[in-house]
């Protein structure tokens, strides 16, 4: 099944239902998704994930309260962490790989310091270490692009997610038109609060301390756009620097979304690092 056709599910976390699509075979170590700023089910490139169920066992969610998860969003990466610890632990996963995308590698290397033993490996995507340059400039970032929007008839993903170009932006129509192809059971779509809070978490996180980095031995695969407006691209190079055991990809002619743009690239890539 495509992940595109997924069966959206519900699994009670303490007394909140959080909501999650799997696709893949089940068998062997699981790849959970941690999602950006503003993200919900729905955006998650079907292709990439599809790509990557041909050797793996998929599993997106909406942390709490995102999209039709129920409950408040935290204001704080380490709260959405252990969140989203709970939430592998209630399916009855005891070793899993992460994919965190922007606000979701942030989410992923707390995960990774708090539990190591939950985690075998970790591909970070379009993020950075706390304290990182331009981190807590996200939330203008956001905003700056929302106005561009608005004023040219685009999707606010045509300036946060691609380069300018004409490859980015052809890219960004087609990274687009896959996310809309889903028409039945669709997410709920984020809401301010839960932007606020999300905010409120990555502007803290932009502030924070990048030390621990070091106690985080397990292998990870770190990849961005060479031109990456909200997370700057300079910090996945000082994650790869300071990650004990990490490698570096970076996409040319492209922005946060690089992985979206050059899927096909990225998905060969995690399935010859997840070996």
């Amino acid at each position: 099944m495509s992940f595109e056709n997924a069966p959206t599910k519900a699994i009670d976390v303490n007394g909140t239902a959080f909501l999650y699509r799997e696709a893949g075979d089940k068998g062997g170590i699981p790849v959970i998704l941690l999602h950006h700023l503003t993200g919900v089910l729905d955006d998650w490139d079907p292709a990439l994930v599809d790509g990557l169920t041909a050797k793996h066992h998929i599993i997106a969610f909406d942390n709490r309260g995102v999209g039709g998860t129920g409950g408040l969003t935290p204001s704080s990466v380490e709260e959405m962490a252990r969140d989203a610890i709970v939430f592998i632990r209630a399916l009855g996963l005891s070793n899993v790989d992460l994919l965190g995308f922007s606000l979701g590698g942030f989410v992923a290397q707390v995960i990774a310091k708090e539990e190591p033993e939950l985690v075998r490996k970790i591909i970070i995507v379009g993020s950075g270490p706390a304290g990182g340059e331009g981190i807590s400039n996200m939330g203008a970032v956001l905003q700056d692009a929302i106005t561009k929007a608005g004023a040219s008839g685009k999707h606010p993903k045509h300036f946060l997610f691609f380069s300018q170009t004409e490859n980015g932006q052809a890219a960004a129509n087609a990274f687009l038109s896959r996310l809309s192809a889903r028409r039945d059971d669709r997410d709920a779509p984020i809401s301010n609060e839960t932007i606020g809070a999300q905010l409120t978490a990555i502007h803290a996180w932009g502030q924070g301390n990048p030390a621990g980095l070091s106690k985080i031995t397990h292998p990870v695969l770190v990849a961005n756009g060479d031109r990456d407006l909200m997370a700057p691209t300079i910090n996945s190079f000082e994650l790869a620097r300071r990650l004990p055991n990490a490698e570096l990809s970076i996409f040319p002619d492209a922005s946060h979304g690089g992985i979206f743009q050059y899927y096909p690239v990225f998905v060969e890539q995690v399935l010859t690092f997840l070996r």
